[in-house]
């Protein structure tokens, strides 16, 4: 057994942490779920990816090959009006959103487990992307996390780059004359594959780790490592949460628990990081408005939420001569500089919504129908409101950015020959209004204190290891009578109170 920290920090101290090993196989009975509908769930999403990378790359071929195409890259399809455009590029969001999330269901599973042999796991979610497994060249290591981050960021980029608005006045060889809306071959070539390699990644890293359960509750894995004598539960601990130092002396129960901000460190930098990006996107929105119209006040009057021909807007056109393809390089960089920080951003907002969900059922160990030590999958994270608000945000957060930074081609002679980087302010702002609601939702939840003497986990295994002293399938938790030294608290297949004393 590794030698017991001496200091009186807590648990929350830092992001990793090594868990406490006793060196034998298994112990007690297997009371856990090792969860076979969410592999099952996990496979047929990575499947789903597999399948819409397939036909985005068809399809990018076929554009490739069509005789109708422009520049042998873009073609014309029957769109006629700029909501269509949208409704498409908002549709392709939706498909990404789909598939990144199934893939990186799997990658989440593979990298826990990963971490969870290294022995560092502490808690039961981790930022996926930013958390890594020992080896470089691991597919649950830094290397692959890399390519997997540049992957997610290119998949959104190519979903807003796939519709073009395209002048066709100027080219000859084309049924239709004026602004048309245009499908490209490059983008969507380039989303089927980083998709497809994102799925081969959380593939590799299903197979290179030791899964122990695909179960996302935080029980199923605390009990999974304490089964296989990977964590011990620490004497005495019974009133400590997550927060709470190492000693094992008596406590009085608390009338209110920390918070998540308080409790786990990470969460404080997620919510700091989606503030800085809604003052960058403020600063953004209102230099765009300056340098469009140095009045604010009659750009402000303007207000649409779709860019109309008259809208305010600045633009830089890019020339594509000859219709050279590695021009494509300059258009994903503009994308993806504005593309990646909201990415990013919000897949690491993933982790506040799962460790308040991971809160959350935990304390379910106090009501009449106790915490239930294995759920549904499908039901465990669409009945969490933060993760729902948080899927319902990925795909409207990137469409509404890119509603404000827009791209255009024009045609000459039927060929594509420039395309322009526009960028409306109204739009900019509207969407800095939207992931400020957003910020201010997430940063609400992590402020909330739980209610309750019961101690707050927020998924920590070595905590609830210490908490939880009985298992089974259906848990409460209260008080369990008097101890050696003091009245003692645990799990049982009662509900008991305990009595609180307040702050």
């Amino acid at each position: 057994m590794q030698a017991r920290p001496s200091n009186k920090d807590s648990y929350a101290t830092s992001d990793f942490e090594s868990v406490y090993l006793k060196q034998r196989q298994t112990t007690g009975p297997e009371f856990y779920d090792r969860s076979n509908l969410s592999r099952k769930l996990g496979l047929f999403g990575l499947g789903f990816a597999v399948l819409f990378s397939w036909f985005c790359i068809f399809e990018g071929i076929m554009i490739f090959l069509s005789k109708k195409s422009i520049s042998s890259g873009v073609v014309v399809v029957s769109l006629k009006n700029d909501w269509e455009r949208e409704l498409l590029s908002l549709g392709l969001n939706l498909m990404v959103t789909t598939c990144t999330e199934a893939t990186g269901f799997v990658h989440a599973i593979s990298l826990r487990s990963a971490l969870a042999s290294d022995q560092r796991l502490r808690f039961n979610t981790n930022l996926r992307l930013l958390s890594a497994g020992s080896g470089w060249f691991n597919p649950n290591g830094t290397f692959f996390n890399i390519v997997m981050a540049i992957l997610l960021i290119v998949s959104y980029s190519s979903s807003l780059l796939v519709a073009l608005s395209i002048d066709l006045r100027s080219s000859s060889g084309v049924a239709d004359t004026g602004i048309a809306v245009c499908v490209s071959d490059v983008p969507l070539i380039v989303l089927g594959v980083s998709l497809m390699i994102q799925a081969f990644i959380a593939l590799a890293g299903m197979r290179s780790a030791d899964i122990l359960t695909w179960s996302s509750s935080p029980f199923d894995i605390t009990a999974a490592l304490v089964h296989h004598a990977q964590i011990v539960g620490e004497p005495g601990r019974c009133m400590r949460g997550v927060r709470d130092g190492f000693s094992d002396k008596p406590v009085a129960p608390s009338a209110k628990q920390p918070s998540a901000w308080r409790a786990h460190t990470s969460v404080r930098k997620v919510v700091l990081t989606l503030w800085a990006l809604v003052a960058c996107c403020i600063v953004w929105g209102v230099v765009v408005t300056i340098l469009s119209d140095r009045d604010i006040g009659n750009a402000l009057r303007s207000w649409t939420f779709f860019p109309r021909p008259q809208s305010h807007v600045i633009a830089y056109t890019i020339p594509l001569p000859g219709g050279v393809y590695w021009w494509w390089i300059v258009y994903y960089a503009n994308m993806a500089g504005v593309q990646g920080p909201l990415t990013l951003a919000l897949h690491c907002s993933e982790l506040v919504a799962n460790v308040i969900r991971d809160e959350r059922v935990w304390r379910e160990a106090t009501t009449a129908g106790g915490a239930k030590v294995s759920t549904n999958p499908l039901a465990f994270i669409f009945g969490s409101p933060p993760n729902v608000i948080l899927l319902l945000a990925k795909p409207l957060l990137h469409w509404m950015l890119g509603l404000g930074i827009n791209l255009a081609g024009t045609a000459e002679d039927g060929y594509l020959a420039a395309i322009s980087v526009s960028m409306f302010p109204i739009q900019i702002l509207n969407f800095a209004c939207a992931l400020f609601i957003f910020c201010l939702t997430f940063s609400i939840v992590a402020l909330w204190r739980p209610k309750g003497p019961q101690p707050a986990a927020y998924g920590h295994v070595q905590t609830l290891a210490n908490l939880i002293d009985e298992w089974s399938p259906t848990m409460w938790w209260g008080d369990k009578g008097m101890g050696p030294q003091a009245r003692r608290a645990g799990e049982s297949r009662l509900l008991c109170t305990v009595a609180s004393r307040t702050d």
